[in-house]
């Protein structure tokens, strides 16, 4: 048998119908930029995530950058952000100029551990950027009560927690403003790059939503130094109808996270953790850590069994970050080490799922 690590195809076909319908009904009003259908998903995934606004923006890296940028934050500027996380999240960071202030996870849940966060905060610190790292939310009480305490603005990066719960609200809606992702492989995918962001204050919705349109409001006046990142009216188009399907496709999720953690029984992996009831988590990604994961990677893949590696390279030993390679993050390079990626989607079959499990309880080192 052979299990995909995604199949966008399947996933994408649930709604094919529905997409035709408004790729046609786009192409046919003949307004593609900034268009009807740009407003409409605004407005659905600002009353799904429980947000006063949604602002569509070109992709996820644009929507934690031009929040960055609406707080003015720049040069001289410290921003604290988990050291595990995808590179995003801080290039958002560096390229309006703050500094990223990598900070460790709990090896746990793999997010921002809030225990180390005071220790990172300086004179110089604005905000925290909480990562909902593979479809499950951060400990916001705690971050929240820390952020409140020194006046720090909460960023939170739900690029890949679309629909995820902490006690009763979701993420979006948890934090001053927050960036989502709509690339294809997220759980609300558009076949395209695009984004959002939420946020209850409405100035500074205003202000983004100036922003992504060359820092304009009003046609040929531009008030600020803004930019191109919009949300494409055909992407717009094709996520509604996705966004009604959400809920229904991250119970799938749950339900086969659920049947591997509760039937894989080989000790030589470690298992991610359930949260608890007040926690519902999405699971974006279903992440094992295995001391030989090489080894797991190339069994499994000789099982038919397509698996990744969410990510082999932290961010303070890129290329693209020398200057944060001395830094002492033991934790964060020990996920980098061992993670690696199983077969998860709303689209897999209970046989699919058996035989991925069956195949790593087989699997001996």
């Amino acid at each position: 048998m052979n299990v995909s690590f995604l199949d966008l195809y399947k996933i994408n076909q649930q709604y094919r119908a529905e997409i035709d319908t408004a790729l046609n009904d786009v192409v046919n009003s003949g307004w593609y930029i900034m268009g009807q259908k740009v407003s409409k998903f605004e407005k659905e995934f600002a009353t799904y995530c429980g947000t006063k606004n949604c602002i569509g923006v070109a992709n996820g890296l644009e929507a934690l950058h031009l929040i960055v940028n609406a707080y003015g934050f720049g040069e001289g500027d410290e921003i604290i952000v988990p050291a595990n996380t995808y590179i995003a999240s801080i290039l958002a960071i560096s390229h309006n100029g703050a500094r990223p202030v990598l900070v460790e996870p709990d090896i746990k849940s793999y997010n921002l551990d809030p225990d180390k966060i005071e220790a990172a905060i300086t004179s110089k610190t604005k905000a925290v950027m909480a990562v909902h790292l593979y479809g499950q939310s951060c400990d916001m009480d705690r971050i929240n009560a820390i952020a409140k305490k020194h006046d720090l603005i909460v960023i939170e990066d739900s690029a890949q927690a679309h629909g995820a719960i902490y006690k009763k609200k979701k993420v979006g809606n948890l934090s001053d403003a927050s960036a989502f992702s709509f690339y294809p492989g997220k759980n609300l995918g558009a076949l395209g790059d695009g984004g959002a962001i939420t946020t209850n204050d409405d100035e500074l919705a205003d202000k983004l939503r100036a922003l992504r349109n060359y820092g304009s409001s009003e046609k040929y006046v531009n008030k600020c130094k803004g930019y191109n990142s919009r949300l494409d009216e055909i992407q717009a188009a094709i996520l509604s109808p996705k966004l009604t399907g959400l809920d229904q496709d991250n119970q799938k999720r749950r339900d086969v996270a659920n049947f591997y953690i509760q039937h894989i029984k080989n000790k030589n992996v470690v298992l991610p953790l359930a949260p608890g009831e007040e926690q519902a988590h999405v699971w974006h990604l279903f992440v094992i850590r295995a001391q030989q994961r090489q080894e797991l990677q190339t069994y499994l893949r000789e099982c038919g069994i397509a698996t990744l590696i969410h990510y082999p390279i932290p961010p303070h030993k890129q290329d693209a970050y020398k200057e944060l390679k001395d830094l002492n993050l033991p934790i964060t390079e020990r996920i980098h080490e061992q993670v690696l990626s199983l077969p998860i989607s709303p689209v897999m079959t209970d046989e699919e799922i058996k035989y991925v499990t069956e195949c790593m309880n087989d699997w001996k080192p």
